[in-house]
């Protein structure tokens, strides 16, 4: 085996693990932060009995697996839902070290990733985003954009974080008239602040463009998501699923490979090539 391949192996797995590692966490957080409990004590516990997890029951995806989903006192299911969380997070840290490497930008884009599950997942459960999740990605975007300016392809301090101020004023501007427009029009609420102040977040770590791609890409999920429950008639689901997780899931695209697409719809639409 080649010493690149070994070398470029090792640390594939490694990242996988990391972030298998990171999804584990994520999974207390989406518990305890709607319940304004600490993230940090007490130890992880069975959600059925509140025993403590020891160490060799709390290994990322293996010990779920092991021990086919149940506890090892009450022997209940525990939720699959934590072990997709943590081979999710765990996939998606892998993609984004595949597509950038070792890059200024791959441990922000592996923040913002963390971020958007977190969101998501406490989206789905009590129709909210965090705001340490939301106005945490602003502080994130305003500080780091000066500091990697290949965030938002700039190459002077000033230049990333004017970019950033940018998409910041962008995401939630947009997203903000949006709903103001749509309140006016239904009489009632169309879009919470919840998704205004994340769509700013993602403004100032991904710049403007990303907020016009993640409005269109978001709204297109949507409309799908949306006929599709229509024709399965799942009137339930048609008025609890919320706007969060398509933005969550149109700015994971935009990371991965949003860019490219970017440029290649320019590219088409100036002198019509590919």
């Amino acid at each position: 085996m080649e010493i690149t391949t070994f070398f470029f192996i090792y640390f594939s797995l490694l990242v996988f693990a990391v972030g298998a590692c990171v999804g584990s966490f994520l999974n207390v957080c989406i518990y305890r932060i709607p319940r304004e409990e600490s993230v940090v004590a007490p130890r992880s516990h069975c959600p059925h009995c509140n025993k403590m997890i020891p160490w060799n029951d709390n290994i990322p995806l293996v010990s779920y697996l092991l021990l086919a989903g149940r506890c090892r006192v009450c022997k209940n299911v525990i939720s699959v839902r934590y072990f997709l969380v943590e081979l999710m997070t765990a996939v998606l840290f892998l993609l984004v070290w595949l597509h950038y490497g070792f890059d200024a930008r791959t441990p922000v884009y592996w923040m913002v990733v963390s971020g958007l599950i977190l969101g998501t997942f406490v989206d789905f459960d009590h129709m909210i985003i965090p705001d340490r999740v939301s106005l945490g990605g602003v502080v994130a975007g305003l500080v780091l954009s000066p500091l990697i300016p290949s965030l938002h392809d700039a190459m002077r301090p000033l230049d990333g974080l004017i970019a950033a101020l940018i998409g910041l004023i962008a995401g939630s501007g947009i997203l903000w008239g949006v709903g103001f427009l749509g309140k006016l029009a239904f009489r009632k609420d169309a879009m919470g602040m919840g998704d205004v102040k994340l769509l700013g977040g993602l403004g100032a770590l991904l710049g403007w463009q990303a907020v016009l791609f993640i409005i269109m890409v978001s709204a297109l999920i949507g409309s799908c998501v949306g006929v599709a429950l229509i024709f399965s008639r799942c009137k339930q689901w048609r008025s609890r699923i919320p706007y969060g997780p398509y933005l969550a899931l149109a700015a994971v695209v935009w990371i991965l490979w949003g860019k490219g697409w970017w440029e290649a719809y320019f590219a088409w639409a100036v002198d019509g090539t590919l």
